[in-house]
């Protein structure tokens, strides 16, 4: 059984990204400022929930050219 990510984000990525736009031009100043904070705040939110990647096991794991080719 896979382990689950409890900080697992089950949204779109378009929904995140009105409402960290939303948020910020509520909380601005003006436009530059809203964008940087909704920038900032999505890489944040990313990153935080984002899963590290084993690329060896990932690359192990892939299916033979052969397979892969018809």
């Amino acid at each position: 059984m896979e382990k689950t990510n409890s900080r697992r984000i089950d949204s779109r990525l378009e929904d995140l990204i009105a409402a960290a736009g939303a948020v910020a031009f509520e909380f601005s100043d003006n436009d530059r400022e809203a964008y940087n904070l909704a920038q900032v705040a999505l890489i944040e939110m990313i990153r935080k929930t984002s899963q590290p990647i084993d690329l060896d096991k990932e690359l192990a794991e892939l299916a033979p050219i052969s397979q892969l080719l018809h």
